[in-house]
């Protein structure tokens, strides 16, 4: 499942963690603010895309920025926007269509309370879980449709701070991972991705490349 068109380069930062993430709850459209941790996390990625971007040549201004509306995320852009704040930044646009996947009835819920039957854990599922719809929420099919049209909306290169299911789907949509690959993946809260050339490179903040 590749896009029909070809991708501008983008770096993406998941937002840091939140008492829900910390508790194994499945969070989706819910908007849940940061945890301290998630602070930390969203400082550091801040300072590792800064050096990622000097070390390849490039700057802030070469990018669009883009950012999910929910708490979790718009901290997490501010943070690490203030990471640039000695180099011009353009507009940070809000778009709805970076929210994470909506689990419907199941949001709030322990991931193992649902495991045993109604909806599988990230590792324990199978590739039709790339079309299963929560009642009242969204299949991963659902969210790469909109996503998808985020994409082929974008005018040039982007940095985007959105959620894990977002993160997901474009690895699906951009390097064709295939459906199982991509549920199953979990998404890292302290790294940047690097989508460029059709592939992704994820690099860890605290790692060499954050020196």
């Amino acid at each position: 499942m590749t896009s029909d068109f070809s991708w501008p380069e983008l770096y993406f930062i998941r937002h840091g963690e939140t008492a829900w993430n910390a508790e194994g709850r499945y969070q989706g459209s819910k908007d849940i603010p940061l945890n301290d941790t998630g602070r930390a996390q969203a400082d550091r990625n801040g300072l590792l895309l800064k050096r990622l971007l000097q070390k390849s040549g490039r700057n802030s201004e070469e990018f669009d920025w883009y950012v999910s509306p929910l708490s979790r995320t718009r901290e997490t852009m501010e943070r690490v926007r203030a990471a640039f704040n000695d180099t011009p930044i353009p507009t940070v646009a809000s778009d709805d269509r970076l929210i994470e996947i909506s689990f419907g009835i199941y949001e709030g819920q322990l991931h193992t309370e649902l495991s045993s039957g109604i909806m599988p854990i990230a590792g324990e599922r199978d590739a039709s879980f790339w079309y299963f719809r929560p009642p009242e929420g969204e299949s991963y099919d659902d969210l790469a449709t909109r996503i998808l049209a985020f994409g082929q909306a974008l005018p040039r290169r982007a940095i985007i701070v959105s959620h894990g299911g977002v993160l997901r789907v474009l690895r699906r949509l951009i390097e064709d991972f295939p459906p199982d690959k991509a549920v199953n993946w979990f998404p890292p809260q302290d790294s940047v991705i690097h989508f460029a050339g059709g592939k992704a490179t994820v690099y860890p903040a605290g790692t060499e490349w954050d020196e």
